[in-house]
């Protein structure tokens, strides 16, 4: 690693013979303990890091960094010259897919860009690469690093439904002691889980070990090792809708999930049924998930991600007392950016070692 006051290029680490270096460009914020923590997990790792050349965070896991950062010509020159001289990235170069394309196309001997985004398949969609470019460099991305996190929003999202948060809410504002009401349970809840990766997984085993009734449904159909809750073809969930007093999305944006969750969808549930988002907010018709939120056949939503991010002013969405809106925050974890870390560590070993990779980004759907 570079010393952090530099702004020039890192200079090639000395590695032993007996062990070939892979020469990675940190392309994205990266703490100095985090950037210390993968070269201790796997010492074949060259990191290429000036954290001069890089925005400073605002945030945990801002891998995007301060908006109003910039880079000098000479500045620019370096970043672009340490991507160049890069075998892996770690991270998208400015988070902008414009930028990924232009350095794989410049630099022939990339072979591997680690996504900070669980969901970077996107990202490496918008980059518009050739089908030889996609098959020359490996793509991998987070997933699984924020999967309690996600979860534990999900379950949130499901019991503010069930224990009437809006109206405990209201009356509250209101000064108001009403009549006493029922209020739901989890050990008598029906609950569909839309997608079985990391997060999806995770939320339905945490609803499970409440006493929920979970089922989960994917485009596969099947099972994790070792999974106690049922999975089942993602066609197959139109017979569990009107059962469903829950329904939680984790899927992922691509052109198969894109507004999956429609109007017909949403009227097929069980009326007044909660709905949590977690994944993408492209599977959902918001101008459907609004009316059936207006109409009570959705009760209850809580959603961290969103068709259009930031959320516009203008969406009625905002308005509405049912619904909780996230900026898309559920995943933040002040361990996330040390467990992309060990993640990208682990996956560098697997690559020198000639292994499959985790987390590998589909590159016909793009997740």
């Amino acid at each position: 690693m570079t010393d952090a006051s530099s702004t020039a290029p890192a200079q090639a680490a000395v590695v032993s013979d007996s062990l070939p270096a892979l020469r990675v460009a940190v392309a994205a914020p990266l703490a100095e303990a985090d950037a210390q923590r993968i070269v201790e997990l796997e010492p074949r790792v060259e990191l290429l890091h000036v954290p001069g050349l890089l925005p400073p965070m605002r945030f945990p896991a801002d891998f995007s960094g301060d908006p109003a950062f910039s880079r000098s010509a000479a500045q620019q020159r370096a970043f672009e010259e340490l991507l160049e001289g890069a075998d892996a990235l770690y991270g998208i170069p400015d988070v902008n897919p414009q930028l990924l394309a232009s350095t794989i196309r410049s630099n022939p001997q990339l072979r591997w860009v680690q996504t900070m985004a669980a969901g970077g398949g996107g990202q490496v969609r918008a980059a518009g690469l050739t089908s030889a470019e996609l098959e020359r460099v490996v793509f991998t991305t987070s997933a699984g690093v924020h999967g309690d996190s996600l979860a534990e929003f999900a379950l949130f999202g499901v019991l503010a439904g069930a224990k009437s948060l809006p109206r405990l809410s209201a009356q509250r504002a209101a000064r108001q002691w009403t009549d006493r009401w029922t209020m739901g349970q989890l050990s008598t809840m029906n609950i569909v889980v839309l997608g079985n990766g990391g997060i999806g997984r995770k939320t339905a085993e945490k609803l499970h070990l409440l006493g929920a009734q979970v089922v989960s449904f994917s485009r596969s159909g099947a099972a994790s090792e070792g999974q106690v809750t049922p999975v089942a073809p993602l066609p197959e969930v139109w017979d569990h809708l009107a059962d469903a007093d829950a329904l939680i999305s984790t899927l992922p944006g691509t052109a198969a999930t894109e507004r999956l969750i429609d109007r017909d969808f949403l009227a097929a549930l069980k009326p007044g049924a909660t709905f949590v988002n977690v994944g993408r907010g492209t599977v959902v018709d918001e101008e459907a998930l609004v009316d059936a939120l207006r109409a009570g056949t959705v009760g209850f939503a809580a959603l961290d991600v969103f068709a259009v991010e930031p959320l516009p002013e203008s969406s009625p969405l905002w308005e509405l007392p049912q619904v909780i809106v996230s900026p898309h925050t559920a995943a933040l974890d002040p361990r996330e950016e040390r467990r992309i870390a060990e993640l990208f560590a682990d996956n560098a070993t697997r690559f020198l070692d000639g292994r499959s990779l985790r987390n590998v980004v589909d590159t016909v759907d793009f997740y």
